[in-house]
């Protein structure tokens, strides 16, 4: 067997020696692609779930969604039925004539049982999202405590139905009792660096639904662009947008996403990062940005806000209360990461004002000046704020009810969740998640294993801990390669927010992230493999 696979290598070498660079490999390692079959696996895993070996049919001419009798009507839930039954019975897809056998019973309903009026609800922070499901013929019900339990409870559902070859819809007997164990499970978006278009945030959105994401952070301006359209300084995209006509989010864009997202259970929590990061918002609001100095004399360059004038925080302050009045999500991102001291140093002005506040030479104790007054700002017209780690590791004074994002390694992370929470300060982790990061095979390993309450502290100081973060920076993502890059490689993330602390079993999580990925490219999104094979019903 060695010499014959010794000889087809050689064979194969002489074919390819002046068209392909790669060695030969053992031909033995290839193999059949494997098939991933639909099989009503769930991700993120519920708390708990019991599945039965009895099963059911459903036919799409006979299944609905139904109210319990003491629900009242709720157009989350109302869309949501109708979005979930042309999921699971592709109404915009293609079709096959499914075979009912006889001796099986059907489900024809599923009963919803909603406990709080959702008028005009968003989701919070303090949203609850525990169901209940249980999946029984003829009629199974799901019992939730507001509307976006119901949708955690649809998108389950959804996903426990199976096709059989001849495409006849399967579901087994089921119990489901499920809750998220982090309130806070976000998918970051950087627009500044490049443009996303609407209709692949949408399709982020979409896929965020359906791996039970809750928080769309949106990154939405930065140093390369400020495509954010700005009602009260309509400049900063005129003249700081790639382009002011095209690469433009409007009031009624930003208005379409949050209520995308209202409908799926998801905040649009915005970052308005300053002091740092501002190089777009130069041309749009002159005298913002700090001018730097060559010696005495200006260079003509500019970089972060200025933190010794007025005019800055009444800029900011017009700002953030547009911020507020647009997003209705009562925490805004304020960034205060990475600033470089540099200008500052360089500018006489700076020095004067420095010595003038008793800093001296510790360019720090200038930002923290600085970032005190946005948070001053932030409280005052009442929102509820998140910072990068800088801030605190700085020594800002913040207020208790502040989340402190990590991001960095150094400190080691262990070491700086650890010290956020012994301040009684809430903390989110995104360091571990940078998914713009690509390695070649299969990565979603080392998502999968990042534990966001691995340090040294009390349990009181792990509960402080609300969630955590997947970032998708945008130096090298646009609107063509998104979602591949985010998809599902984000969906390690959200089982790990999601589920129980002690789901680790990796084998177990590969046959649900498979059947993940094939979901999500059923559904029409362009999820990345994870490996050779394909789909059971990818292009049918």
């Amino acid at each position: 067997m060695a010499v014959l696979s010794t000889i087809q290598c050689v064979f194969s070498v002489v074919l390819v020696l002046f068209a392909s660079p790669l060695p030969c490999l053992n031909v033995r390692a290839y193999q059949r692609p494997v098939m991933v079959q639909q099989t009503g696996k769930v991700l993120p895993k519920p708390q708990m779930m019991t599945v039965s070996a009895e099963a059911y049919t459903l036919a799409m001419s006979s299944f609905k969604f139904t109210y319990g009798s003491s629900s009242e009507m709720c157009d989350i839930v109302d869309q949501a039925f109708r979005r979930y039954y042309d999921l699971i019975f592709d109404v915009d897809g293609p079709k096959k004539a499914p075979k009912v056998p006889e001796s099986m019973a059907e489900l024809t309903v599923l009963q919803v049982m909603v406990k709080e009026p959702c008028k005009g609800a968003y989701p919070s922070l303090e949203s609850s999202e525990n169901y209940t499901l249980t999946v029984t013929a003829p009629m199974g019900m799901l019992v939730a405590d507001s509307a976006w339990g119901v949708l955690r409870g649809l998108e389950t559902f959804s996903q426990l139905i199976y096709r059989t070859d001849d495409g006849t819809m399967i579901i087994n007997k089921t119990t489901v009792d499920d809750f998220p164990r982090f309130a806070h499970r976000g998918i970051l978006l950087d627009t500044s660096r490049h443009f996303i278009p609407l209709k692949y945030i949408k399709q982020n959105l979409d896929a965020m639904a359906y791996n039970k994401f809750n928080v769309f952070h949106w990154h939405i301006v930065d140093d390369q662009s400020f495509p954010y359209q700005s009602v009260v300084f309509p400049d900063l995209s005129a003249k700081g947008a790639f382009n002011p006509y095209t690469h433009l989010y409007t009031q009624e864009d930003v208005k379409d996403v949050i209520e995308y997202s209202r409908l799926r259970g998801i905040r649009v929590v915005p970052e308005f990062d300053t002091p740092g990061h501002t190089a777009s918002w130069g041309a749009g609001l002159p005298g913002f940005l700090t001018p730097c100095y060559d010696g005495s004399t200006p260079n003509g360059k500019y970089y972060a806000a200025n933190p010794m004038l007025n005019t800055t925080y009444d800029y900011m302050t017009k700002l953030l209360q547009e911020v507020k009045d647009v997003f209705p999500d009562k925490h805004v991102h304020l960034g205060g990461d990475e600033v470089n001291f540099n200008c500052w140093k360089s500018n006489p002005d700076i020095t004067k004002f420095m010595e003038k506040m008793g800093f001296g030479t510790d360019y720090s104790k200038l930002e923290q000046y600085y970032i005190k007054n946005i948070l001053d700002i932030s409280t005052s017209i009442g929102r509820d704020y998140i910072v990068w780690q800088e801030v605190l590791d700085n020594g800002v004074q913040v207020a208790k009810d502040t989340v402190v994002e990590v991001w960095k390694s150094n400190p080691p992370v262990p070491t700086e969740m650890a010290t956020v929470t012994a301040k009684g300060l809430r903390a989110i982790l995104s360091s571990c998640w940078y998914l713009n990061y690509i390695s070649y095979g299969d990565d979603w390993g080392k998502y999968y294993s990042c534990e966001p309450q691995d340090f040294t502290g009390t349990q009181a100081q792990k509960d402080l801990v609300i969630g955590g973060e997947a970032c998708m920076w945008g130096e090298y993502v646009d609107g063509t390669n998104l979602i591949a890059r985010l998809w599902p490689r984000a969906s390690a993330v959200a089982e790990r927010l999601w589920s129980n602390k002690d789901v680790k079993n990796m084998a177990d999580a590969t046959v649900r992230m498979d059947e993940q990925r094939c979901r999500m490219v059923r559904r029409g999104l362009n999820a990345e493999p994870l490996h050779p094979g394909f789909c059971q019903f990818e292009y049918d």
